[in-house]
């Protein structure tokens, strides 16, 4: 489970294990034909990937990935492929910058005077929050206190990886006109065996099989799980998503903010306040969509959230959980009291309201959305790979929704998802080949 331990204070989550819980396993040959190409017989079960993150990476392999058209055979077998995240990409050992001795988790969080409770508040939350969580994760041995044998393991991260999907997405507005009367607005990756590299960018791709497939992309490969779908293109290319004719239950957004880092860096762009309240999340929620926005730690942008972009979608603000990012020992990655970086990230939650009748109408069966609770994990290495919220949204929400991520970069099965780099983390660079005879 992606959850490994729940307390009153939130919960304590394994990402690493919740990706490999995606059912990314593969067998027999590939179909290829150029342009965009995805394996055609595939077979998944999300069992056999239930196993702990440590578990399902203990026996990781070497071997080249097959390419397009390889068979791999062993014995007369067909061989079974699974996919399995590199696990270096979450072997956090080490906080990024050590908190002085005094400020650490272990000494516990230091008395505030009454002018300070307000200001302080969110830190004490979680501080204390945090330890609880920290010292379940040790008890079931998910934590570890003593890192020597983590900080030996060899720790190589890929330079560029894929085939710069934004640069795609820009370099898709040169392509021809689509003419939407007799352009299908979603592609199906069951029996297909190739998919022009227009339809990719202009229309929602579906997998809504049981089963893995592999796309390749400018020769590039990326695996995308059973039930998922996405759509790649930059905002401004949205159409498809709304011709894909959904409305979505729960609704997560990691928008590219911008702050001065962001400008001076170039690394990927961003967006003005303006230009985010121009999503069209009023058209793609359902009623009572329950709405998740990933926050910086600035105020300026809190405060944009709750008091203009909500009110602008029709979106009642209730809550305010913080992700925090911790050591495999438990540790801060950043110093609590940091005046630059702080280690927890912002998340802010509300509803969609409709009109009076529905307003007074409570969702049934679901509880109401809590305030101020933590999701605490190990981040991953990769920058901006934000935790799943699948399973710590479960319970306030009804089962088999309709689930929209805008602005990802990775899939999940029984969501979809868009952005210009909707693939970016899906790329096979990323995992570990394990192979297992029929």
């Amino acid at each position: 489970m992606s959850v490994v331990h729940r307390l009153t204070a939130g919960w304590l989550v394994d990402h690493l294990s919740f990706i490999n819980q995606c059912g990314y396993e593969i067998c027999d040959s590939f179909a290829y034909t150029g342009g965009v190409t995805f394996n055609t017989s595939v077979t998944s079960t999300g069992d056999c990937l239930a196993t702990s993150a440590s578990a399902a990476t203990s026996s990781l392999r070497d071997d080249p990935i097959p390419g397009p058209g390889d068979a791999i055979k062993t014995a007369g077998k067909t061989a079974k492929l699974r996919y399995v995240f590199r696990e270096e990409f979450f072997d956090i050992s080490k906080p990024h910058i050590a908190a002085a001795p005094e400020e650490q988790l272990w000494q516990g969080c230091p008395e505030v005077g009454l002018t300070e409770i307000k200001v302080n508040s969110v830190r004490k939350l979680i501080w204390e929050g945090t330890l609880h969580l920290v010292q379940e994760g040790l008890k079931c041995g998910f934590l570890h206190r003593t890192t020597a044998e983590l900080s030996c393991r060899k720790n190589v991260i890929p330079g560029h990886v894929g085939c710069g999907l934004a640069e795609l997405c820009e370099m898709a507005k040169q392509f021809p006109a689509v003419n939407e009367s007799d352009h299908q607005a979603v592609r199906a990756l069951d029996d297909e065996t190739s998919i022009p590299e227009q339809d990719l960018l202009s229309c929602v791709t579906e997998n809504s099989s049981n089963c893995a497939k592999i796309v390749v992309l400018m020769g590039q490969k990326y695996l995308v799980p059973p039930k998922s779908s996405f759509l790649l293109s930059d905002i401004s290319c949205l159409q498809p998503l709304l011709n894909y004719k959904k409305k979505y239950d729960v609704i997560v957004i990691d928008p590219p903010w911008e702050n001065k880092s962001v400008k001076r860096s170039n690394r990927y762009s961003h967006l003005s306040s303006w230009q985010i309240k121009q999503i069209p999340v009023p058209a793609l929620a359902a009623p009572n969509c329950l709405v998740v926005t990933w926050v910086t730690n600035r105020q300026k942008h809190i405060r944009f959230v709750k008091d203009e972009l909500y009110p602008h979608w029709s979106v009642k603000t209730l809550a305010e959980w913080h992700w925090v990012k911790i050591t495999r020992a438990g540790e801060f990655v950043l110093p609590l009291d940091s005046l630059h970086k702080k280690p927890y990230e912002v998340l802010v939650l509300g509803r969609v309201q409709g009109d009076v009748k529905e307003a007074l109408r409570k969702p049934e069966d679901v509880l109401p959305i809590p305030d101020h609770k933590l999701i605490v994990s190990m981040p991953c290495s990769l920058h901006s790979h934000k935790p799943p919220l699948t399973a710590v949204l479960a319970e306030f929400i009804k089962p088999d929704v309709e689930c929209l991520e805008l602005f990802a970069r990775n899939l999940q099965p029984g969501w979809t998802s868009w952005g210009n780099e909707v693939l970016k983390f899906q790329h096979v660079d990323y995992f570990t080949l394990l192979q297992n005879e029929n």
